[in-house]
């Protein structure tokens, strides 16, 4: 069973940049495709960015285009999400999530393995 955890979150003011990473163990993740989500309390966990096994495709949730960019390290067993230019909007706690096939979807269902999540804020 592959465990994951997530590490980089904190606080930023607008405009800046976080890194956020995903170390995964107890399994290889490079035949499936990743995905980061983001969840305010009381709202439901959505969407923000996926990618293929070799890293060569990208899904992102629309409003995120062109700031933030995931990425992945098979040989260090490892995704990553670069958030630029961040916006109070995406304050929330962000989770790294394994597929359980190789294409990058955008339901909470299609993946059966999550991190505990980090908290990112973004102050005005």
């Amino acid at each position: 069973q592959v465990q994951l955890v997530e590490s980089g979150g904190g606080l930023v003011q607008a405009g800046g940049s976080l890194r956020l990473s995903c170390a995964a163990s107890g399994g290889t993740i490079r035949w499936h495709a990743m995905a980061w989500f983001r969840q305010v309390p009381g709202t439901a966990r959505e969407f923000v960015a996926g990618i293929t096994p070799g890293g060569s495709s990208t899904l992102y949730k629309d409003s995120v285009k062109g700031r933030i960019t995931i990425s992945r390290d098979n040989t260090k067993n490892t995704v990553y999400l670069q958030m630029n230019t961040l916006e109070p909007e995406d304050t929330a706690v962000y989770y790294c999530a394994k597929a359980y096939s190789t294409a990058p979807r955008r339901g909470i269902d299609d993946y059966d393995a999550w991190g505990q999540g980090t908290q990112v804020t973004v102050s005005s």
